[in-house]
């Protein structure tokens, strides 16, 4: 029997069932490869992930790619030695639709009478996934509500800037409040000539001046209304200092920026890094948390290893290429060490620990 393809809706995939296509994660990071036989991890991993259904490969293999199948050693050291991720934030479809909306609404409605109680209510919405299965992590190859930037980067920095205030040590009543202000961190923007924010190319100096009086607008929008709290003004206004004084608008230092904003500052520049823009192309995930970890003289460091610790960067199941030419699948995540997770071999079954195993220290996720 040839080699053909058929559509195979995933409710109905079968353990050994070999996918003709690859799952890429929006920065085209390969998640499931081409030419993977199925197992049940990723069968539920898709189901999880709401994928309809995928390509599969039937009729005979060339020999050359029997390889390909995961070995039944592989098969058994990963159930053996598999972890489950930290509890996760969950958005169903149902919870990015009301966000996606809400969101919207507060960004193109910013003098309506019930800003304040629709900027509580999405908030609320994104609280709710986190204190309904006690989230204290957040995949952040998951993230996303919207294709718009500005709606899509507000509610991403609004939901790691929750979980990275949980783990912070924020209350509750905090953690809602960093979550408004990570929600309306850019409202200023809605100010600003689309012409501006949409620019392919780079800003002149006097665009650029402009664009920098956002978070000081923002600050103005939500002061006028008198309902919202001198802290989420504040984690509005601030969100751009530096703790070394080389922020905006104000050029604070470090002790006179508040908590709220130095959260939100991290997941912002993080996001900022990730996600395609007009003028540029989006960064790798592996390297933007690099390039955070750099940042030291910027970034307040207990609110920058508050953010490492509750981000999931390659989340258990998930499939990566390592620098010596293996796949592997990742078992086990490490809290303090986002970018080096416990990994299995898939073809030899070989553990390798990138983060505490010292003959793996030249080992590399690519």
């Amino acid at each position: 029997m040839a080699l053909k393809r058929r559509f195979v809706s995933t409710r109905l995939l079968k353990e050994g069932m070999k996918i003709d296509q690859s799952i890429l994660d929006r920065t085209g990071r390969s998640l499931i490869e081409k030419g993977t036989y199925l197992d049940d991890f990723h069968i539920e991993f898709l189901q999880e992930k709401g994928v309809g259904g995928v390509y599969i490969q039937e009729g005979e293999a060339d020999p050359s790619e029997l390889s390909l199948q995961i070995p039944q050693y592989t098969r058994e050291v990963i159930e053996k030695n598999r972890v489950e991720d930290r509890t996760k934030v969950n958005l169903t479809e149902s919870v990015r639709q009301r966000v996606s909306e809400g969101i919207q609404y507060l960004y193109s409605n910013t003098d309506a009478g019930n800003f304040p109680e629709a900027a509580s209510r999405v908030t609320d919405e994104l609280m709710k996934a986190i204190t309904d299965n006690d989230a204290v992590a957040v995949d952040i190859n998951m993230l996303k509500v919207s294709d718009e930037y500005t709606f899509k980067h507000s509610v991403d920095v609004a939901t790691m800037a929750m979980i990275v205030g949980k783990k912070h040590g924020l209350d509750d009543k905090e953690i809602h409040e960093v979550g408004i202000a990570g929600l309306l961190h850019d409202v200023g923007k809605s100010k600003i000539p689309k012409e501006i924010l949409n620019k392919a190319g780079k800003l002149t100096d006097e665009e650029f001046s402009l664009m920098k009086q956002h978070s000081r607008l923002g600050f103005d929008i939500l002061n006028s209304r008198k309902d919202f709290s001198n802290a989420i003004l504040l984690g509005v206004l601030q969100h751009h200092e530096k703790i070394n004084g080389k922020g905006y608008p104000m050029g604070l230092s470090s002790d006179k920026i508040h908590p709220y904003a130095k959260i939100i500052s991290v997941a912002d520049v993080y996001d900022a890094l990730v996600t395609e823009r007009p003028y540029k192309s989006g960064i790798p995930k592996g390297i933007a948390i690099e390039m955070i970890m750099a940042m030291t003289g910027e970034l307040d460091f207990d609110a920058m290893k508050s953010f490492l610790s509750s981000v999931i960067l390659y989340s258990v199941d998930s499939i990566v290429q390592l620098s010596n030419g293996e796949r592997a699948k990742v078992i086990e995540n490490h809290p303090d060490n986002c970018l080096r997770p416990r990994v299995v071999g898939l073809t030899t079954g070989k553990i390798y620990d990138l983060a505490n195993d010292i003959s793996c220290a030249s080992l590399l996720i690519q």
